[in-house]
């Protein structure tokens, strides 16, 4: 059986977390820090060694039994590398696998972000004791990735599904993928604040008055407040926002047929708020396939399932011996 540590990375646009993760699933060490993207990736990936070392030094070793990244996307798996992301200016086309291995000399696993926080969820999670389980984040944007039996659900070439970007409603808003109505562009948090700062520029609301009078300060977290004292405007944003969470969600179930839906993401944590119309709308469409059945769970990792979930999939580069 082998012992030591996994190496868990979890690379967004504004911070990059590293973990040291044992073969349990256990965070031992952890350290964070800027990426500064916009100074290359040079600088990027020294940063990133430098937190490996660190939390290698914290639980006493040298070196990992391999290591794990999820990126923000667009990756390439197959080349194992960083496709130019928007959240990462700068990163074009970056072979992070073979520099990291250059650098380690360990196996290295890349995967989307969204994919890394599902497999962590789906390994020592809210997801740890079901077969088939569907993740979504809502957040900057909507997130989903599935884990069947402890493996990504993959599409041709290896790419990631992108179920953001379903269409809702196709007289809804245009996307930035080109399209009118995605679920992203409905029901993520700049949606809601979107939504949000149109109605209340014509009425009277507590919105504006929790901004400060400032209209463009009305984002997700204003409107949950101001329709939890009881503002009628802003609990009409939270139930037509919970309206087109709940068709994306259906839509997935129907599709999957999963054991659990797994919320997690920004907007998430006020998930109380946005429960009964979500449910509701789940009953409603239960006639052809058995919804009811499906739980719905709250993430439990935080802002750690990337990492955990990176270490998993270093893991399974791992040759016992």
């Amino acid at each position: 059986m082998k012992t030591g540590v996994l190496i868990g990375i979890d690379l967004g646009g504004t911070n990059v977390r590293v973990g040291a993760v044992n073969l349990q699933g256990d965070v031992l060490a952890w350290a964070e820090a800027p990426i500064e993207a916009a100074r290359g990736p040079q600088v990027g990936l020294a940063r990133i060694g430098a937190l490996i070392e660190q939390v290698l030094g914290t639980v006493g070793m040298v070196m990992p039994l391999a290591i794990g990244m999820g990126a923000t996307g667009p990756i390439d798996r197959q080349r194992g590398s960083i496709q130019n992301p928007y959240t990462l200016p700068t990163w074009e086309d970056v072979p992070v696998v073979q520099l990291l291995q250059e650098r380690f000399g360990v196996p290295v696993a890349l995967e989307n972000d969204a994919d890394a926080a599902a497999l962590g969820e789906a390994w020592v999670g809210a997801g740890r004791d079901y077969e088939r389980v569907l993740m979504v984040t809502v957040g900057t944007g909507i997130g989903t990735a599935f884990v069947y039996r402890g493996e990504i659900y993959r599409g041709i070439e290896g790419a990631h599904p992108e179920a953001g970007h379903i269409v809702v409603d196709p007289r809804g808003p245009l996307c930035y993928c080109g399209a009118h109505g995605c679920w992203e562009s409905l029901a993520s948090g700049p949606a809601i604040a979107r939504r949000a700062q149109s109605l209340a520029r014509d009425t009277s609301t507590l919105m504006v008055e929790l901004a400060q009078g400032n209209l463009e300060a009305i984002d997700a977290r204003v409107v949950v407040a101001a329709a939890q004292a009881g503002d009628v405007l802003a609990q009409q944003i939270i139930e037509e926002t919970a309206f087109y969470l709940g068709l994306g969600m259906v839509n997935l179930m129907i599709a999957y047929l999963p054991d659990v839906v797994i919320l997690g993401g920004g907007v998430m944590r006020a998930y109380p708020v946005f429960a009964p119309y979500i449910h509701q709308v789940i009953q409603q469409h239960s006639v052809v396939a058995p919804l009811q059945s499906v739980r719905l769970e709250m993430a439990r990792l935080g802002g750690q399932a990337g990492v955990v979930g990176a270490a998993y999939a270093a893991s399974k580069l791992i040759v016992e011996g």
